[in-house]
């Protein structure tokens, strides 16, 4: 088994921004790290400068730190495999977005959009000496319920944020999921140049 560590890069067939290439998903949280205004703050600001249809931003986001109630409404949100891991994060996000315009008539790419925006998120928060952890495992109903989410807005994804953790005291198994090798399908079978099939690289 590989040795439990935050520095995990990615190994790619070109060379990779450190952002891009340091950015991975842990589970392994210390549960005494603190999030700073700052460093939030920043997560949510490059959230916001990401790009979208139209300019018209529809990416939301509910944020709580550990300790706070906005926190524990989202992680009673999670699945059970999720919450055996992610009590520990210095905050809990849910990534929301906006289907529909004041107008009550539909946002094109509304969920391209919120992805692109927490992409954003995420690599500003490897910046900021942090990890994040994106989840589908949540349910929507329970979130749409404790928030009392208005119509035309949409939660599609929930985040834990926080310090990577030394492994003290976690379930084996969660240490055992952090240390396996990282893997990605070759870009020969994603990318395509003559034709559907046909390796651009």
């Amino acid at each position: 088994m590989t040795e439990l560590s935050a520095h995990r890069p990615a190994e790619s067939s070109a060379p990779l921004h450190e952002l891009i290439r340091d950015r991975w998903s842990p589970r392994v949280l210390d549960p005494k790290a603190e999030i700073t205004d700052d460093q939030l703050r920043a997560l949510f600001e490059a959230a916001r400068w990401a790009p979208s249809w139209g300019n018209s931003q529809p990416a939301r986001y509910l944020v709580g730190r550990r300790g706070e109630e906005t926190f524990e409404r989202i992680f009673a949100t999670l699945s059970r495999g999720n919450k055996n891991w992610a009590a520990p994060a210095g905050a809990l996000v849910l990534g929301i977005a906006r289907t529909r315009n004041d107008e009550g008539e539909p946002m094109p790419y509304a969920e391209y959009g919120l992805g692109l925006a927490t992409q954003n998120l995420v690599l500003q928060a490897v910046a900021e000496g942090l990890v994040a952890h994106q989840m589908a495992g949540f349910s929507a109903e329970a979130a749409k319920a404790a928030f009392e989410l208005p119509e035309g807005v949409e939660p599609l994804v929930a985040i834990a944020i926080g310090h990577f953790g030394d492994g003290v005291d976690v379930d084996p198994s969660i240490v055992e999921r952090d240390t396996k090798p990282r893997q990605r399908k070759p870009l020969s079978e994603l990318v395509f140049g003559a034709g559907w099939g046909t390796p651009a690289f």
